[in-house]
């Protein structure tokens, strides 16, 4: 009999097995951790010193990272890369995802609004709120699109919970987009202007429409793609999770997995840079797994000048069964 452990407490378990014994952990579900992954260690300072016990620079006197300046979590057949980026001062992006043993997958990706207050604490509520959801609608094999409009929904009352009284103007606020897939079918919802790609063998295609002011004048007319990506109120958002959003539900697009191919989620760290399907084919490297994809485009994004918070989930799609 194969033996495995338990990512808990190490305890040894078998493929059978439902719960961990020692510590009561559900074996089927396998997720990131709730508050995010830990952060990319660093044994070393950029300027190539060491820190020190109390976390600084011996050489330069800089701060260690934060530890969500840089964070990375696979999962058989799924991963996620977020990172700071060159010019901003914290990462307030955040990503949550989980597998159910023989049942699929759910990822979340948030991006928390620069404008508000406790930005990365709104995107990190929504993602572990949401991806909670989802795991447990796969778990029972609910449906997806309903599964994901409760999800936006729980996560949006939990943002709106951190506003401060008297202060909706600068209430906690984020995007969101997330994934379930599940035998033969994948869901994609979303809210603002974080977005899903999917690229498969014969191309890639994009499966949101941003929820903002110049998509929406881009679907009037008054705009073209062109002016939209340039005009200063392109990332104006329209429809967003916390205080006053007046949340009703994602818009969602349920697909079958007939091929072979990958789900990416990202916030515009780095979609910014690669705007269009083509520009994210063109770049995306083939043949390797889905953490060395989200590694890839995350140092697409900061090679090309990183002025944003960047977060990438690669969901692997085996075309005909799922994720």
């Amino acid at each position: 009999m194969t033996v495995e452990s338990c990512p808990e407490c190490a305890a040894a378990v078998s493929p059978q097995d439902r719960f961990c014994e020692e510590c009561g952990r559900n074996l089927r579900v396998r997720r990131t951790p709730v508050g995010g992954p830990e952060a990319v260690a660093s044994a070393r300072c950029a300027c190539g010193g060491e820190f020190d016990p109390d976390g600084y620079c011996g050489q330069c006197g800089r701060a260690r990272p934060s530890a969500r300046d840089r964070v990375e979590f696979v999962l058989p057949g799924l991963a996620g890369v977020s990172d700071r980026g060159r010019r901003r001062q914290r990462n307030e992006d955040s990503m949550a995802f989980g597998r159910v043993r023989g049942r699929g997958v759910a990822a979340v990706v948030c991006d928390g609004v620069a404008s508000s207050e406790r930005a990365e604490q709104a995107s990190q509520v929504a993602v572990d709120t949401a991806v909670d959801v989802l795991l447990t609608a796969v778990q029972a094999g609910a449906d997806p699109e309903v599964a994901t409009g409760d999800a936006v929904l729980a996560a949006d009352a939990a943002v709106t919970r951190l506003a401060r009284p008297g202060a909706e103007e600068v209430a906690p606020s984020c995007t969101f987009v997330s994934a379930v897939v599940a035998e033969d079918a994948a869901t994609v919802g979303w809210v603002g202007d974080s977005r899903a790609y999917l690229v498969g063998e014969s191309g890639a295609a994009k499966l949101t429409t941003d929820d903002t002011w110049a998509a929406q004048l881009v679907a009037e007319g008054v705009l073209t793609e062109e002016e939209a990506l340039t005009d200063r109120r392109a990332h104006v958002l329209s429809r967003w999770l916390g205080a006053d959003s007046g949340q009703d539900g994602p818009r969602t697009v349920t697909f079958r997995v007939e091929t072979p191919g990958l789900l990416v989620l990202c916030s515009d760290g780095l979609w910014n840079y690669l705007p269009e399907p083509e520009d994210l084919l063109a770049v995306l490297p083939r043949g390797v797994a889905p953490i060395e994809v989200a590694r890839e485009l995350v140092e697409v994004a900061l090679k090309s000048g990183g002025h944003d918070n960047v977060t990438v989930v690669v969901v692997q799609l085996r075309g005909g069964h799922g994720a």
